[in-house]
């Protein structure tokens, strides 16, 4: 057979015929991690606007001057700067005490890893922190956004037999949550996430010495290592159940895997604490300066559901923090949330517990909730068919939280002096 005239290498193709173009691509179709960072991608573009939007009607502050650019917003506001502090100064030898005799708010209440690693790059590039700092957050996002993929995929086979898409659908609820913000400021969060997610997919994978790298890093980034240990305890009883049901003695090599990484969560779970009383002096100086920060002198377990819920909801308080131990609870039982694998399930679990027995509940709690981010995935697998009705689920869940997300940056981050509620 010969080619056509004028349209070499087309047999049968008359020269008149124009040659039809080159069908795009279905987006369908992408790799998954192209399909995971393009919906990171899409949801930090929409939060650069809001942000450069509501920098506009900043006034100046002790961050930032009036109306500042992106970069200073972004890198500079609120406790950015204080890794700002220790990124280029380090920590003080001493704690700063007041005229009372009391600890002063301190560079000790927050981790080393993210500042440092920050300051190593400005050390290679040149680069200032108001633009290190983001792009450093983004980029450890855009990691973890892939690992939160990858985890759902091993961790959670059931719920993504029933939900088909279930892993692409987290990533965009995690990549829209109302304080994902965070992921491209100064602030930890983003490495947070990476670290959790790289520790729950190297436990689901069972490659426990990269899950035990992951946890001790974990506990230099932010104070959640502790969680982990409870994951771990659930892990070893799914392999236990797993031996005893096919008769197989369990390998010699993995028990120690499993035993080393309950042992590094513990151990990164307090290594920062005494660190900090080493170095000061102080045997609980991490948690003196902790109390700086809180509306009562107290570090005590779960402590600040007592006056915080009070100050906002005065004789209704009890009823707001029932309802609110019910969503939660409600939100761990769905049979979504069951659907998840044991050890998603269970750090969703430990997590909440650990923020409620840890955390002061005040502003910065939503941006804790970001880490647990197995529940992002029970609320996209809530509608498993048909295929529209999920998605029409999981798009309307979405905008509600993009919409949350603007007055979060407008209430929150924008700062409005003499004082305000830290994000």
């Amino acid at each position: 057979m010969t080619a056509a005239p004028g349209v070499p290498g087309v047999p049968g193709r008359d020269a008149a015929e124009p040659v039809p173009a080159r069908r795009a691509r279905d987006p369908r179709t992408w790799p998954w991690w192209v399909q995971a960072l393009a919906v990171y991608a899409a949801a930090r573009a929409f939060s650069a606007v809001v942000l450069l939007v509501v920098a506009s009607r900043q006034v100046a502050s002790g961050w930032t001057g009036a109306s500042p650019g992106y970069a200073d917003y972004a890198g500079l506001m609120w406790d950015a700067t204080w890794y700002r502090t220790i990124a280029e100064g380090g920590y003080p030898a001493q704690l700063p005490v007041g005229a009372d005799g009391v600890v002063q708010q301190n560079a000790w209440a927050f981790f080393p890893l993210y500042p440092l690693l920050v300051r190593a790059v400005m050390a290679v590039t040149g680069g200032s922190w108001a633009v290190v700092a983001p792009t450093v957050s983004l980029l450890a996002g855009a990691g973890a956004v892939l690992l939160v993929h990858r985890t759902v995929v091993r961790g959670a086979p059931r719920a993504v037999a029933a939900r088909p898409g279930l892993p692409l659908a987290t990533v965009l609820l995690v990549s829209v949550f109302p304080t994902s913000v965070v992921l491209q400021v100064g602030y930890t969060e983003s490495t947070a996430l990476l670290l959790v997610a790289a520790s729950l997919l190297a436990i689901v994978s069972r490659r426990y010495g990269w899950a035990c790298a992951a946890v001790l890093a974990l506990g230099f980034t932010r104070a959640v290592a502790l969680p982990m240990a409870v994951v771990v305890a659930v892990h070893a009883l799914v392999r236990w159940r797993e031996w005893r049901a096919s008769g197989t003695r369990p390998p010699a090599r993995d028990l120690a895997g499993i035993a080393a990484v309950g042992v590094a969560a513990v151990v990164s779970g307090f290594a920062w604490l005494a660190i900090c009383g080493w170095v000061t002096g102080v045997p609980d100086a991490y948690l003196q300066t902790q109390e700086a920060w809180r509306g009562a002198a107290t570090t005590a377990p779960f402590a600040g559901w007592g006056y915080v819920p009070a100050f906002w909801f005065g004789d209704a308080a009890p009823w707001v923090v029932l309802a609110a131990a019910a969503f939660v609870v409600a939100c761990l039982v769905t049979p979504s949330a069951w659907r998840l694998g044991r050890e998603l399930h269970a750090w969703s679990a430990a997590y909440l517990l650990y923020l409620a027995a840890a955390v002061e509940p005040g502003s910065s709690l939503a941006r804790f909730l970001l880490l647990a981010f197995p529940l992002a995935a029970a609320t996209a697998g809530v509608v498993t068919r048909p295929r529209a009705a999920r998605w029409a689920w999981t798009g309307g869940v979405a905008a509600l939280m993009l919409v949350l997300q603007v007055v979060w940056v407008w209430q929150i981050w924008r700062f409005e002096p003499p004082a305000g509620w830290p994000p």
